[in-house]
């Protein structure tokens, strides 16, 4: 345990220093110099076609030094693209030009907004408006002018729920397609000055190839996201972001069908209502803004995908509601999925996932020259009323670095108040060209009833570049440490995790990129009284090596890896429905096979398979997926998750099963349908969202959820003609949202 821990803090500041040059004694992972484009202001009005052929366009400066990222660091493009960027009083005008040789072959399947365009053609925009290469805004399209966005915070959180007020118009010809962003002022933030500067980047993927042009930052280390070697947009002048204030109301009215239990039996009423709600957009500075929301409702959120959770730990769901995931980066404090000082889905939902109302709440966010500001405050209702406040604040250090801090606090009608707080030091380094990482924080929690301030912390180190992928990191949780509005795994523990992936490039045999991990990647929990470097005190421990993974030159990914796994339950556990699994320390050992499809494939499988022992007896796991990408307005999916197992204790077979089909009309209107399937659960349930987007800023949304018992032994069982007038539950819910700006 020692030996990994010290080869992997070690090994990637030797490597970083043996990694700076490539064959030719040339920066292997630097772009070359300082780099600008002039953005000229318009003095005729900007057409909003995709044709360029306008007089404004005729008179701006372009780029067009595209250079490789992959598969050819530092190799020119092999298609020409061009780039122009034009202003006027209001707005930012991109235009990018990207030719194709072979127009027939380009790849756009996607037409939603906010869709992963990685399966197509697409052209990427990053702003770095306050020109601190601290975060950014990043605009994408694809040929079929699929708009996506996201909010970039520090080096590698990467918000892609983020939604800003743009357009963009596509067009396409026999020699190439072309993309025209308008990007409004009001929708970046940027400070006061006459001489504005702005960190600009534009990466360019061409799906059939594989193939990532950039601008700048094309170094195997470096991507569109490392922002030390962006670009610049200059003779921005003095730019005037609107500060006026913007409203969206909504009204939304919902048909609840009545609740049935598994046999059928009628246990609520329906019920038809109406309610409405506002958010708000105020300026308070041109760095700082500040959201507020009352009465708000989510009824428009995609439901969760469901999970079957075979382990005696509790399970982590992402936030999908959008009053949260704006600037969500900037309060992001601890480890994601693991112990988190704030996870916002405390808030406005119980822990079964039903939602609470939330009256009202506000968000201010921004910066203040060295300082990144973050305060969230919101008010609940329900059965006990909350008060929930969060407040994050960084530092920023050297040219990426930062030191920050967070207090959260809860305070309940009910009496009594829980608080926490922390401190983080994040410390990105480039060292001869290579990534390092060195990360360290510590938090404490205060709750009624618990002595003392429980502490929790990690420091680690990362080192993530193309050669070797190294990480190492500790964790230390106090056995009372429960921060009122955060997320905790586990308690009471010491914990390490951390990996060393060998990825070499043959470009032999089809395949692009190799993946080994001869010291294997490592996760093993000891408890808070033992050490971790006693086998006997672990409580949890797993380990894989992978023989033999990479990527092909086509997208295809492939892994063979071997595994194995501890686990010292104290007491007895249910593991599926019945089955139990008694206290004893477990060691086994279990196989695995991957392979999975590039998504650029019209029609594209995926296939995980994993088995062996498992707590004294045997399991195996299946996972198969598919997808089918119509060319432009249908795509459908299905996946399947499958374990059988065979314990001492009894058997069971676990199956979760989902389907999903998308039909696009145009990039402003789509219908979704989801359905899954948990036999854990017993029940069917099914998803239809319908959206319409009238004007960029306005949404109409039609969602119809249900589920229904599939229950063997239930009288009204799915899929039954007659279990439909017996649902578990159901809703109907039209909610119509209408952005009001000057």
């Amino acid at each position: 345990m020692r030996a990994f821990v010290a080869l992997a803090v070690l090994l990637p500041i030797r490597l970083a220093a043996q990694q700076g040059v490539d064959s030719g004694g040339r920066p292997r992972n630097h772009s070359e110099g300082a780099a600008t484009l002039r953005v000229v202001a318009a003095t005729v009005p900007i057409s909003m076609d995709g044709r360029l052929n306008g007089p404004a366009w005729a008179s701006a400066d372009s780029i067009t030094d595209f250079r490789q990222r992959e598969p050819a660091a530092g190799a020119p493009a092999s298609e020409r693209t061009v780039v122009k960027v034009l202003r006027d009083a209001t707005a930012l005008y991109v235009a990018v030009r990207s030719y194709d040789a072979d127009m027939r072959r380009v790849r756009a399947s996607e037409l939603r907004r906010d869709a992963d365009l990685s399966s197509d053609d697409n052209v990427q925009l990053l702003i770095d408006s306050f020109h601190d290469r601290r975060g950014a805004f990043v605009f994408g399209t694809n040929p079929n002018g699929a708009m996506w966005d996201a909010q970039l915070v520090g080096i590698d959180n990467l918000n892609q729920n983020w939604n800003g007020i743009w357009d963009v118009v596509v067009r396409r010809d026999s020699s190439g397609w072309t993309a025209e962003f308008r990007i409004p002022f009001r929708t970046l933030r940027f400070h006061r000055g006459d001489e504005l500067r702005f960190g600009f980047n534009v990466r360019r993927f061409i799906r059939r190839k594989n193939e990532q042009d950039l601008w700048r930052s094309w170094g195997r280390a470096e991507g569109l996201y490392q922002l030390l070697n962006e670009g610049e947009l200059t003779d921005l002048g003095a730019l005037n972001r609107v500060r006026d204030v913007e409203t969206y109301p909504y009204v939304l009215t919902r048909a609840t069908a009545p609740e049935h239990d598994s046999v059928g039996a009628k246990i609520a009423d329906g019920f038809f209502g109406g309610k409405a709600g506002l958010d708000m957009k105020v300026p308070v500075t041109p760095t700082v803004t500040a959201d507020l929301t009352a009465s708000t409702d989510f009824a428009q959120v995609e439901v969760d995908q469901q999970v079957i959770n075979l382990t005696r730990f509790p399970f982590f769901f992402p936030e999908k509601r959008e009053f949260f995931l704006e600037s969500s980066g900037l309060f992001d404090f601890g480890t994601p999925s693991r112990v988190q000082l704030f996870y916002s889905r405390r808030i406005g939902l119980d822990t079964s996932g039903a939602a609470v109302p939330i009256i009202a709440g506000g968000r201010v966010t921004g910066r203040v020259r060295s300082w990144r500001l973050g305060l969230l405050d919101t008010q609940t209702g329900g059965a006990d009323r909350a008060n929930d406040a969060v407040v994050r604040v960084q530092h920023d250090l050297f040219a990426r670095s930062y030191i920050g801090a967070i207090g959260s606090l809860r305070t309940m009608s009910s009496g009594g108040a829980q608080a926490a707080g922390g401190f983080d030091v994040d410390l990105p380094l480039v060292v001869h060209g290579q990534n390092v990482e060195p990360k360290f924080w510590i938090a404490g929690s205060r709750t009624p009833g618990v002595s003392g301030m429980p502490l929790a912390w990690r420091i680690s180190t990362d080192n993530p570049n193309d050669l070797f992928d190294n990480f190492v990191s500790v964790y230390r949780i106090d056995a009372g440490f429960t921060p009122p509005l955060g997320f905790v795994r586990r308690t009471g523990i010491w914990e390490t995790t951390g990996h060393t992936n060998f990825m070499p490039r043959p470009h032999a045999l089809g395949i692009r990129q190799l993946d080994f991990k001869f010291i294997p990647e490592w996760d093993i929990i000891a408890n808070s009284t033992g050490s971790l470097g006693r086998p006997g005190d672990w409580q949890t421990a797993w380990f894989e090596w992978r023989f033999l993974g990479g990527d092909r030159e086509n997208g295809d990914r492939f892994e063979v890896n071997f595994q194995r796994f501890l686990d010292a339950p104290n007491d007895t556990f249910d593991i599926f429905r019945q089955v139990k699994i008694p206290p004893r320390r477990y060691w086994w050992s279990r196989y695995e096979l991957q392979y999975f499809m590039s998504p650029g494939r019209p029609l594209s499988f995926g296939a995980f398979v994993n088995w062996g022992a498992f707590y004294g007896g045997r399991s195996a796991d299946v996972e198969l997926q598919g997808t089918w990408r119509g060319g432009g307005h249908i795509i459908a999916s299905a996946d399947l998750s499958r374990t059988a197992a065979r314990l001492p204790s009894g058997g069971f077979t676990a199956v979760l099963a989902s389907g999903r089909i998308e039909y696009d009309f145009n990039p402003r209107t789509s219908f979704l349908g989801f359905v899954q399937y948990n036999n854990d659960a017993q029940r069917a349930d099914f998803n239809l969202r319908f959206h319409w987007i009238p004007q960029i800023g306005d949404d109409v949304f039609l969602v119809w959820n249900s589920g229904y018992t599939t229950n063997r032994v239930a009288t009204y069982r799915f899929p039954a003609v007659r279990s439909l007038g017996r649902p578990l539950n159901g809703a109907l819910v039209l909610k119509i949202v209408h952005r009001i700006a000057p």
